[in-house]
């Protein structure tokens, strides 16, 4: 099959990442859809122009998942990927049409800035702060005071 590669670069996304699970040839596959928009200028001085450029792009697997977690609304990445037709036949008659599939995402943002547009965004979906977290009890720790949950590597204290 032959396919287009397309490269969207210094863009953002305009929603956060869709995730479903479909049926694959090994079972279920994580699947991501995403709207990432990037702006192209033309010209200079007073003739200058602004043209945005919005794409649904397809991720699949670990990729849809990692996106799905890190990324949100207004996060900045650089997508490459490619063009498939997505033609097929219903009722006698072939319906034709395109898909825009991920093979490359890099995030941009630090891990800062990702941080706090996700605390912006939870707040916005959170009508009620969270409950403030209360220190663990001392019975909980191990040994050698560290919590009883957290494994250590041998030799480590």
């Amino acid at each position: 099959m032959a396919f287009v590669r397309v490269e969207q670069r210094n863009a953002r996304l305009a929603s956060a990442v869709r995730i479903e699970f479909v049926k694959g040839r090994d079972g279920e596959v994580a699947k991501g859809i995403v709207t990432i928009i990037s702006n192209t200028r033309r010209g200079s001085g007073d003739d200058r122009s602004e043209e945005a450029t919005a794409i649904q792009w397809t991720l699949w697997g670990k990729q849809a998942e990692n996106a799905a977690e890190y990324l949100g609304k207004g996060s900045r990445v650089n997508v490459v990927g490619r063009l498939q037709n997505n033609n097929y036949d219903k009722e006698g008659s072939t319906v034709y049409g395109f898909q825009f599939t991920c093979e490359d995402l890099d995030y941009l943002d630090g891990r800062v800035d990702a941080d706090a547009r996700r605390g912006r965004q939870d707040g916005a979906r959170d009508d009620k702060p969270a409950p403030a977290q209360q220190p663990t009890p001392s019975a909980s720790r191990g040994r050698n005071g560290r919590s009883a949950g957290r494994a250590s590597a041998p030799g480590q204290q």
